[in-house]
């Protein structure tokens, strides 16, 4: 799994976009999706968005992209960590697979 956050704090709670829950529950979405999504999404949490091979958006350094699978084979999550929120969370904005 990827390093924890540096500073001692727990993970912040990975919320999903309105698009992202439409995505997830859709009977479309292939079975070999599910696991690997699913478990980015807890690794987003834990930390707390920090993951490591994840890459940063140059003029907006909150908003992330996360390579799925070994070298992005499976796609994609893009995401944002909104820590001044209230409360402060993660949110996954999309989903592309390959």
């Amino acid at each position: 799994m990827s390093e924890p956050f540096d500073d001692g704090s727990e993970g912040l709670p990975c919320v999903l976009s309105e698009d992202v829950t439409a995505f997830m529950t859709d009977p479309a979405l292939p079975p070999w999706a599910m696991g690997p999504v699913v478990a980015a999404m807890v690794e987003i949490g834990e930390t707390r968005g920090l993951v490591a091979g994840s890459t940063v958006a140059e003029d907006w350094p909150e908003c992330r992209l996360l390579p799925l699978g070994e070298d992005g084979a499976l796609g994609i999550i893009e995401y944002v960590i909104a820590k001044d929120a209230a409360p402060p969370q993660v949110i996954v904005t999309r989903v592309l697979l390959y």
